[in-house]
């Protein structure tokens, strides 16, 4: 999916890249890009951005775009994990056409690139533990100091190295490590580990491997590998820029024409969880309805919960691409899922919680079909028909037996419009016995239909409604924000969790909905908009998840 403004707009990447082709700095001034998932979790909406941004800019210079999976660390990979981040990325529109790789292709080769950096007394086999590692690396204001095991032959090295592979020596016990410098100011140059020792099943090489790379290593050799010219990280790794530079310059393939790598800032959202080590703490705590869950910024869940693709390219959009950390205020993205809803979404009407109506003058068998238009903004999207009867149901709280002053709902002799429908006036109501109304008794003028040219009496409140007998039981989900407060980080703890996050109604659709198509949408009037849940809707009843309310506290400067 390309984004209307791609070829006009521009940002601090697309101003590099450029500069590249002004330079000449790549082969043919091609531009190939790639987004390089972990396949350790689902994807949420920061990568959606990620995902986006590296499309768009392949799109913009008639390029390429890779989806590559970052599979170096098999303990916390999951095949489950690879088909959700292709699913989501298909969903979003970023197509890789047939480039779809992973690290694991090129096992054999990053381990000829380690040996080969072996062989130029670049790298060493470290015998020291995991402790006495973090104790040598020094602190950001004291350097590091050498390993006692730094000085090893090439020889030796190359020896060990292979003993490593071959599955001789134990988990954690020796790591293969860049020979760069132990006082550099950036801690990700203090001799690096680029290899470690692990005995886990891959689900691609199965148990072919007991030593895996590091990301850091691996990841520049994978972009060089596959041609990518400007690979656009998030700025946590403009520290690590350095070493993936080195890495590239030191290797005889890459030494001429390498990647650029290219940081820009994460997207942050108020009341959101992006930080995956938590929302994966939430899923196995059964905290919310797995990864797919509503309220989880998860690419999933916002599928899920009614969210177009459109809307998060256009939110994208208009944040733009920065080169320092901000959060965004959430309101701001359900602005741009209202308002690419509210053109395309059918408007009906849904009681969620309901108390019963009599049309006290109707005859008990009166049944009247009504015609109303599916959404006045777009005629397009047709009509429908309601059916009008003696008992209908309308919300709770559109009647009160003492109303406070503004009050332009239903009360005892006040007079308000059915939508789509008549005047009705309400003449008595009955209480249960826990004093709560169960039932209101109402009469309706028939001289006051819509749309029949009555211009008598006017009256303030219009009702949505839905007949007693004609409709289609429903539930609805509603949602709040599944934090109570700010994260001040990409990690949070689940005393931040809002307790209210959820919460399930049970009540009534028009008829019309009786059709309605898993993950379909709708506007629900005075409610919000809302989607048909494919997780939950049986062929009886349907499941809706309130997608976004419809009002909206951010408006554009």
């Amino acid at each position: 999916m390309e984004s209307e403004n791609l070829k006009t707009s521009s940002n601090f990447i697309y101003n590099l890249i450029d500069e590249d082709i002004k330079n000449n700095t790549f082969t043919d001034n091609r531009v190939h890009t790639r987004f390089p998932p972990e396949p350790n979790g689902y994807l949420h909406i920061g990568h959606a951005k990620a995902i986006l941004l590296n499309y768009n800019t392949a799109k913009r210079y008639d390029g390429k775009f890779n989806l590559r999976f970052d599979d170096t660390n098999p303990s916390k990979e999951d095949v489950e994990y690879v088909e959700s981040i292709k699913e989501d990325i298909k969903w979003l529109g970023a197509d890789w056409e047939d480039r779809l790789f992973y690290a694991s292709d090129y096992f054999d080769k990053m381990y000829f690139y380690a040996v080969e950096l072996i062989n130029k007394g670049l790298a060493y086999v470290d015998d020291l533990s995991p402790e006495e590692i973090r104790e040598y690396r020094g602190t950001l204001t004291q350097p590091g100091k050498n390993s006692p095991y730094r000085d090893r032959t090439v020889d030796e090295n190359l020896k060990l190295f292979e003993n490593m592979k071959n599955g001789e020596y134990s988990d954690g016990s020796k790591v293969l490590r860049a020979k760069i410098n132990m006082e550099s100011p950036n801690i990700n140059m203090r001799d690096p580990i680029i290899y470690r020792i692990m005995r886990a099943h891959h689900h691609n090489t199965g148990d072919k491997w007991c030593i895996y790379p590091m990301y850091d290593y691996a990841h520049p050799v994978e972009d060089a590998i596959e041609g990518i010219t400007h690979s656009l990280c998030s700025l946590e790794f403009e520290d690590h820029r350095p070493f993936y530079n080195w890495v590239l310059e030191n290797i005889e393939d890459f030494k001429d024409e390498h990647p650029r790598q290219i940081e820009f800032a994460k997207l942050f959202l108020t009341n959101t969880i992006v930080g995956k080590r938590f929302l994966k703490k939430l899923v196995d705590d059964q905290v919310v309805d797995g990864w797919d869950d509503p309220r989880l910024m998860t690419i999933a869940g916002l599928r899920r919960r009614g969210v177009t693709p459109g809307a998060i390219q256009n939110f994208c959009d208009e944040i733009g691409v920065a080169k320092s950390n901000s959060t965004v205020d959430i309101a701001m993205f359900e602005h741009f899922i209202r308002d690419d809803l509210k053109t395309t979404t059918p408007r009906c009407m849904a009681v969620l919680d309901p108390v019963k109506v009599v049309i006290t003058n109707l005859p008990d068998d009166h049944l009247e079909w009504l015609e109303m238009s599916n959404n006045q903004e777009n005629e397009s999207l047709g009509t429908r028909r309601i059916p009008f009867t003696k008992e209908i149901y309308i919300d709770r709280d559109d009647f009160m037996v003492e109303p406070p002053k503004k009050y332009h709902r239903l009360y005892p002799e006040n007079e308000v419009r059915l939508m789509g429908a008549y005047f009705i006036k309400c003449h008595d109501y009955i209480l249960d016995d826990n004093g709560r109304v169960s039932e209101i008794h109402c009469t309706y003028d028939p001289e006051t239909k819509s749309g029949s040219g009555f211009t008598g009496r006017k009256v303030k409140g219009t009702l949505h409604w839905v007949s007693a007998s004609e409709n289609q039981p429903a539930t609805f989900r509603l949602f709040e924000h599944l934090l109570k407060e700010d994260p001040d980080s990409e990690t949070t703890n689940e005393s931040a969790i809002n307790e209210n996050s959820l919460n399930v109604k049970d009540g009534f659709a028009e008829v019309y909905l009786k059709d309605a198509k898993n993950s379909e949408r709708f506007q629900f009037v005075r409610h919000g908009y809302f989607s048909v849940d494919p997780k939950y809707t049986s062929k009886d009843k349907p499941v809706f998840n309130l997608t976004v309310n419809l009002k909206s506290s951010w408006k554009i400067k």
